[in-house]
């Protein structure tokens, strides 16, 4: 049973760990420049991620892959600026964790310096274990994810469910307490049965976030642009859109420019 809620004046690592303990969901959206940044946090989101889905929703690119660690770095230091209470996490591009562990904490290093950034977050379990423990003894606070990871969309081939077989779902528990005992502070799962994800919650004291991952885990995450149904192409069945901002620009940017042919803007009210 979830006890009363606190009134958290500031989000930590530790804050989401008693968050767990009391039973209180956490709430996480993505978010990647000042003025959207500060809106989210201002509205009481616990956990603002700036994602490397900056590489699509931002960029046009079609995966995550092309987005650099300097577009990111860009991406973070802007948030960070508009963000009072929010703990902000700040993705790993693809390319500078995987194949080297001092790259990795190189990598971490630079996003906590330049950008001011909370911590970040890294796909992969047991594949990336040395990078995150590398991190980890730097003092720089890491989430993991796993499940669905974009960034290996060309391995999987698909943005299909994972960990549907048994093999693969008894990998993920292993995956997750393992990340759990190296230090991280908190997992994303992504895209996997609910069933295995309140599993997955309840095997371990570190909260989980689940992207399409059911109601059982400890907090929820998606996309920002996703949500607002600024983005029309992407409709997964996990996503829940609570605006049409996309129909809502359209009107008003339609209304600006018949106002300006139309000479109606400006009036006399709206000039010196």
């Amino acid at each position: 049973m979830s006890s009363a809620k606190k009134n958290y004046a500031r989000i930590t690592t530790k804050t989401l760990q008693e968050m767990k303990a009391n039973g209180e969901k956490i709430s996480m959206l993505t978010a990647y420049d000042y003025t959207l940044g500060g809106i989210v946090d201002q509205a009481g989101i616990d956990v603002i991620l700036v994602g490397d889905s900056a590489s699509n929703v931002m960029a046009g690119h079609e995966t995550t892959l092309p987005i650099t660690l300097d577009q990111m770095i860009y991406h973070a230091s802007s948030v960070v600026r508009a963000v009072k209470r929010a703990l902000v996490i700040v993705d790993l591009p693809f390319g500078t964790y995987q194949a080297d562990s001092k790259e990795a904490l190189r990598s971490a290093i630079r996003i906590m310096k330049e950008s001011g950034a909370h911590g970040v977050k890294l796909e992969g379990g047991r594949q990336v274990k040395e990078s995150i423990e590398r991190i980890l003894q730097a003092g720089i606070p890491v989430m993991g994810h796993l499940g669905l990871t974009p960034q290996s969309i060309y391995k999987f081939g698909t943005y299909t469910v994972r960990a549907k077989e048994e093999e693969e779902a008894s990998q993920l528990l292993k995956d997750t307490k393992m990340l759990e005992e190296i230090g991280c502070f908190g997992i994303v799962l992504e895209k996997i049965p609910a069933d295995l994800a309140g599993q997955a919650a309840h095997s371990i004291s570190v909260p989980i976030v689940g992207i399409g991952a059911g109601n059982k885990v400890d907090g929820q995450v998606l996309v920002l642009h996703d949500m607002l149904g600024m983005n029309k192409e992407f409709s997964p069945r996990f996503l829940r859109r609570y605006s049409d901002l996309n129909k809502i620009i359209h009107q008003a940017i339609g209304q600006y420019s018949a106002d300006v042919k139309s000479l109606n803007f400006p009036n006399d009210n709206e000039q010196y």
